[in-house]
């Protein structure tokens, strides 16, 4: 179990208690950080936003008359839902939105669901009366680093936020974290969580499988701890310098697999073979997909402590014993038969991979690099990847120029760095857009400041949006996809 500091001793009168708003609670992630939080319930009123849905209601029917727990009944799309929610709130957890499949399969729809959510979820929070005393958590994204593929797959935050091609969902995240970041609240995190480990992953079958890269990586958070997260960062004992900062969530370095890893991995735990026994190498993009191992991913584990630090061996056992029982009987279908209903999906019309070559040349050349490269893909120790160093200080990757001199402060940076920092990312800074300072050489203003991408767009964004979240020109980003 998580080890982290004793919490300060409470006053439980019911009045007394925190109260903690967290959005998505009937989603995988938002459902965990929500059992964690009621484990909790000695000091924490939970407060849930949800769609009355029949599924939904089903779900939240054992804590409807539970006094530790409000249930209010609407949808992040209402501002008037969202500031009910809001009101009262200690802290907010923005969890909510819509993620992958869906997100693949409605892509408008998840860029306009995820940033109005956003918005209203800023919107509600600063209308406060208490605004100041409010903390706000917003769950970002590993999708909003991009294509990372080897040798650049170590990363951290700062280092400059893109997406993926077609990918409108990483383009939503990058739009609402701004909107987060730059809105002013005084109390604000943003947490890029990675992809989270669950029992039910292993029966996510959909053509999406086949967009990502078998060369590619990804460092995983299981369940347990991205609830055991989210109840944490409400305790007490989270300092302040924890705030108005990015994070990279993972489970640690047991969970930097390879696609391959981890494809193969899920196809064992119900009992299948290897991805190179069942698929055709073909069927899986070479590239245009998020997923990279952090260099900094210890850090959020230092303030927080939610690690359970499971082997990651151990982890997948306990997976598949808990699926029903019918799964531990895949093993008896022939692998032709497994091949014969993926391939379905590999040619689905509109996100299958290998409609592309005829249907959709542009996200071929997005995802294949050319149709020569495509057609010249005929096994699978062409797309399988090499052995990758996983411990950080055997691998010994080289940081990232973030662009800036990172041993000081953001706000000790003088205007002829931060000139100098527009100017590698192509573009220019052009002052802060409200001075509340003396000049004196430094940039020492807090707000939004003016720059200019290389495409001649101009923006307003806060110091710790570019340098400590690397964050850059919107326009651009939502221009490419």
């Amino acid at each position: 179990m998580a080890k982290y500091p004793a919490s300060k001793p409470r006053n439980l009168v019911k009045k007394m208690k925190k109260t903690v708003f967290i959005t998505g609670a009937t989603g995988n992630m938002g459902w965990a950080g929500f059992q964690e939080l009621y484990a909790r319930r000695d000091h924490f009123r939970i407060r849930l936003l949800a769609r009355p849905s029949k599924k939904n209601k089903k779900k939240l029917s054992p804590y409807f008359d539970d006094e530790n727990v409000d249930i209010i009944w609407g949808d992040l799309m209402n501002y008037a839902d969202v500031e009910a929610a809001v009101r009262g709130s200690d802290y907010v957890l923005h969890v909510g939105g819509m993620v992958s499949p869906a997100a693949d399969y409605y892509p408008e729809k998840t860029l306009k669901v995820n940033v109005t959510a956003a918005q209203n979820v800023v919107k509600a929070v600063k209308s406060q009366k208490n605004a100041d005393d409010i903390y706000v958590v917003y769950i970002g994204s590993v999708a909003q680093y991009g294509d990372r593929p080897v040798p650049f797959h170590w990363g951290r935050c700062g280092e400059k936020v893109q997406a993926s091609r077609f990918d409108k969902y990483a383009v939503s995240k990058c739009i609402a974290e701004k909107t987060f970041v730059d809105s002013g609240l005084k109390h604000w995190v943003s947490l890029r969580q990675s992809g989270i480990l669950y029992p039910e992953i292993v029966k996510v079958v959909n053509a999406t499988a086949f967009h990502v890269p078998m060369k590619g990586v990804l460092e995983w958070a299981t369940i347990e701890d991205s609830g055991r997260l989210l109840a944490n960062v409400c305790e007490d004992w989270v300092p302040a310098e924890f705030w108005n900062n990015f994070y990279n969530i993972s489970s640690g370095e047991e969970y930097r697999l390879s696609n391959y890893d981890f494809t193969t991995r899920q196809l064992a735990a119900v009992g299948l073979p290897a991805p190179d026994k069942i698929f055709e190498p073909q069927w899986f993009a070479l590239q245009n997909f998020h997923g990279i191992w952090y260099t900094d991913a210890d850090k959020l584990e230092e303030y927080l402590h939610f690690r359970e630090n499971k082997p990651v061996d151990q982890y997948f056992a306990e997976m598949s014993g808990k699926l029903p029982w019918f799964y531990s009987l895949a093993f008896l279908v022939p692998g032709f038969a497994v091949k014969l209903f993926m391939k379905r999906y590999a040619f689905e019309k509109g996100l299958g991979s290998q409609t592309w070559i005829n249907e959709d040349k542009e996200r071929l050349k997005a995802s294949y690099g050319s149709e020569k490269a495509y057609k010249e893909i005929k096994s699978w120790e062409q797309v399988k990847p090499g052995y990758m160093e996983k411990n950080l200080e055997k691998a010994a990757p080289a940081l990232t120029d973030l662009g800036w001199d990172e041993s000081k402060d953001i706000y000790e940076l003088s205007v002829a760095e931060l000139e100098a920092l527009a100017k590698s990312r192509g573009g220019k800074y052009l002052g802060p857009v409200e001075k509340t300072a003396e000049a004196d050489g430094s940039a020492a203003i807090a707000g939004l400041h003016r720059w200019q991408c290389s495409r001649g767009h101009e923006f307003n964004a806060s110091l710790e949006y570019i340098l400590l979240g690397g964050g850059w020109c919107l326009d651009c980003i939502i221009e490419d996809n």
